[in-house]
């Protein structure tokens, strides 16, 4: 049995970490910490577990694992002490804000000989692991082109807050290109295997404001040209402005025909073969973060594969070291946005 506590009392933790990890028979929540103690206190009383003082006291305990769930400026500080601590971690997306932080987050999971997992939920949705599996097949030859979108009303609407620390700055680093834009990058390179060496992107923000009526000081949308390793080429485009129905689609055109994932109410893959077959699944459906977060038993699968890793002692699938060309990416769109010029990936 994993005993896990859980630092970061936010809305994620209120809908996703405590009640998937509460509902998995391998786990037992230890306790919780957040900065108001009165947030802990009240997913203590009802998950079980003790509210923890500080960080350092959950760290001190018998824990197993821990799940990071704080704003993301402290992803790598909290993530590093927890491996420090002997603690295996489980850590939201973005991984970190800074590349030299999610190298050290990686470097310190290695030194510590624990497993660091980061939330990247796309790999686990069926009709990309299915994807996947035709593609590494060699069925469809390679992947010429794709494109891949992400977008909803923004974090405002499943967090509940207006003025949400995502459009902060200081404490989120980023917008939109690594809130939803690493989860399509990371996808990318999972279904195709290949990584992305060029980007020119652009980063605006044209609809969120604040209170007082100024536009944040983080992206609200983002556009990405991406250049595979093979030559391949493609865009991804992410929002936070979608004001309709979420877009959670990804196409690949390869030498042999066309897959469409999530792009169709019924079947979330369809395969077009270059001889007009089509064969489409009917594997699930993308639930949309207002439903992910809306108080229902919806999973991502991410907290049971974390689970699963840490009881049965094998490498997470989304490891932070698998994670990390993510994140290399997304700091590559970063800089393209702010020279106005195409960016090497390091």
């Amino acid at each position: 049995m994993m005993k896990v506590g859980i630092i970061g009392c936010g809305k994620i933790t209120e809908v996703r970490h405590a009640p998937e990890y509460h509902e998995n028979p391998h786990c037992e929540i230890a306790g919780f910490y957040d900065v108001v103690p009165e947030k802990a206190q009240a997913l203590a009383k009802e998950y079980g577990g003790k509210a923890f003082a500080s960080v350092e006291e959950l760290l001190a305990s018998d824990v197993d694992a821990v799940s990071v769930c704080v704003a993301n400026r402290f992803h790598a500080a909290i993530s590093i002490q927890a491996l420090k601590a002997g603690k295996h971690v489980l850590c939201e997306k973005p991984m970190a804000t800074t590349e030299e932080d999610c190298e050290a987050m990686v470097e310190a999971a290695r030194e510590a000989g624990k497993y660091l997992m980061i939330g990247l939920n796309q790999r686990l949705a069926k009709a990309h692991v299915k994807a996947k599996e035709i593609l590494d097949s060699g069925e469809m030859g390679e992947v010429l082109t794709f494109e891949t979108h992400f977008s909803h009303p923004g974090p405002e609407g499943w967090t509940g807050q207006a003025n949400s620390w995502f459009f902060d700055k200081k404490t989120a680093q980023f917008g939109v290109m690594a809130d939803l834009g690493v989860h399509k990058t990371d996808l990318l390179y999972y279904l195709t295997g290949k990584k992305i060496v060029k980007t020119s992107a652009t980063l605006a923000t044209v609809d969120k404001r604040y209170p007082d009526g100024r536009l944040v000081d983080v992206d609200d949308n983002a556009i990405a040209l991406y250049t595979l390793e093979t030559g391949a080429v493609g865009t991804m485009h992410v929002s936070w402005t979608n004001y309709g129905a979420e877009d959670n689609s990804t196409k690949l055109y390869c030498q042999n025909g066309v897959m469409r994932m999530y792009d169709d109410p019924t079947y979330s893959l369809i395969v077009e073969k270059k001889d007009g077959t089509v064969v489409p699944y009917q594997l699930d459906q993308l639930t949309s973060n207002k439903e992910q977060t809306s108080g229902g038993r919806t999973s991502t699968g991410i907290i049971d594969a974390f689970v699963d890793a840490v009881v049965n002692d094998h490498q997470p699938m989304i490891s932070g070291e698998s994670a990390l060309h993510a994140m290399k990416v997304i700091f590559a769109n970063q800089r393209s946005s702010e020279s106005g010029q195409a960016e090497l990936v390091k």
